[in-house]
């Protein structure tokens, strides 16, 4: 998009919230020109590369970014993304990590077609999990990174000491990270220099409200210590289902309510409980435009709101909308997901009374920025090349 959009920018993601405010009237040089599948076709001693894995509860992603020092000195230039992923996520081979690692080997043969052999030796491989490997018994996450980590040292890549982790949840929604992103996507290297203190606000983070954790929460699994021979039951959910849900190495039971109330209001009261007083209200909500990512795009494209590859541009009483149309009509509605429902509902209860937003609140709802895939993960590269010396 090259037209400015607003005077806010807020970053919407699956576990955190990060938000900027600045004035966008420029469009970027690279715009339009570089694919997330493509990298420059001249490549010399000021092009330096990063890869970055982001191993999520859902799937492991890997970002291979192109950057170029034009000028000693100063900072390096964004020149492109190359962007695969592999589902599941790691933490689904919690009892076979050597399996798991095995993933992220596949995703490395990517970055090994992408890059040069000249620029391996130098270009840094890092692996960062997040909610997945979170919830896992610590003996069996490390137990994951450890085969991940012994991937990487037979790579030809450059494989820092702190190689592979699991990431701190305030990082990943921090001004390290996803603010550095976005800051990198429309920041200072798109203006040649640094925008108006005054147009930057601070970010937030919020753990536990990715829709995984909210699920669980709005379940009441979270409050239950130990799950065995439990069933966990919701007005979000079809009244005959019975299933069960391994998140995180525990299996949950859950289903629907047999006898009561089922459908749109006593769902939403529900998820209320779990965002109601619990997030921060920032002033300028009221007079901003938002992009959002992650499972907001997912959920508006499962319920044909928004093209796939597109994305679109909704409002947030369209959020609610579509939720009512799905809880309201639960027995007959067939979904990919039981949790659609819920899902959607947790949604407009956390963009209403969560942050606050009006039914008329405007929604871009988008997976990239400038052709380069939204989060945590370009931010966190730059950061590691400048704290390994590569990006001077």
């Amino acid at each position: 998009m090259a037209t400015s959009w607003g005077a806010a920018f807020f970053m919407l993601v699956a576990s955190c919230v990060c938000s900027t405010i600045f004035h966008r009237d420029q469009q970027t040089w690279f715009e339009g020109v570089f694919l997330s599948s493509m990298c420059p076709i001249n490549v010399s001693t000021s092009t330096l590369y990063g890869i970055m894995f982001d191993a999520g509860s859902t799937g492991t992603r890997i970002h291979v970014y192109t950057f170029v020092q034009k000028i000693a000195g100063q900072l390096p230039v964004l020149e492109g993304e190359i962007f695969d992923s592999v589902k599941p996520g790691l933490s689904a081979f919690v009892d076979q990590p050597k399996q798991g690692a095995e993933t992220v080997q596949e995703l490395l043969e990517v970055a090994k077609d992408s890059i040069p052999r000249s620029h391996w030796k130098r270009t840094p491989v890092v692996l960062k999990a997040t909610a997945g490997l979170r919830l896992l018994p610590e003996q069996k996450a490390q137990a994951l990174l450890f085969e991940v980590k012994e991937i990487f040292k037979k790579s030809p890549f450059l494989v820092p000491n702190d190689s592979v982790s699991i990431m701190d949840g305030s990082y990943e929604g921090g001004e390290v990270s996803c603010m550095a992103t976005v800051r990198r996507l429309w920041g200072p290297w798109i203006w040649g220099e640094p925008p108006p203190k005054s147009h930057f606000y601070p970010s937030f983070s919020y753990l536990g409200f990715g829709l995984k954790a909210a699920r669980l929460a709005t379940l009441g699994a979270l409050e239950t210590e130990g799950t065995e021979g439990h069933t966990f039951r919701s007005a979000c959910l079809p009244r005959w289902l019975e299933a069960e849900w391994i998140f995180g190495g525990v299996k949950y039971q859950y289903g629907g309510i047999q006898e009561g109330e089922v459908g749109f209001e006593p769902c939403y009261a529900e998820v209320l409980r779990v965002v109601q007083g619990k997030l921060h209200q920032p002033d300028e909500i009221q007079r901003s435009s938002f992009y959002a990512f992650s499972y907001y795009y997912d959920r508006a494209v499962d319920t044909h709101m928004i093209d796939y590859e597109k994305g679109g541009i909704l409002k947030v009483e369209d959020f609610e909308r579509k939720a009512k149309e799905v809880c309201d009509n639960l027995e007959n509605f067939t979904s990919g997901s039981p949790f659609l429902c819920m899902d959607l509902s947790y949604i407009t209860a956390l963009l209403k009374d969560g942050f606050g937003f009006a039914d008329s609140t405007v929604l871009q709802l988008t997976k990239k920025v400038n052709n380069i895939e939204t989060g945590w993960a370009l931010g966190a590269t730059f950061h590691l090349l400048q704290s390994l010396g590569v990006s001077h």
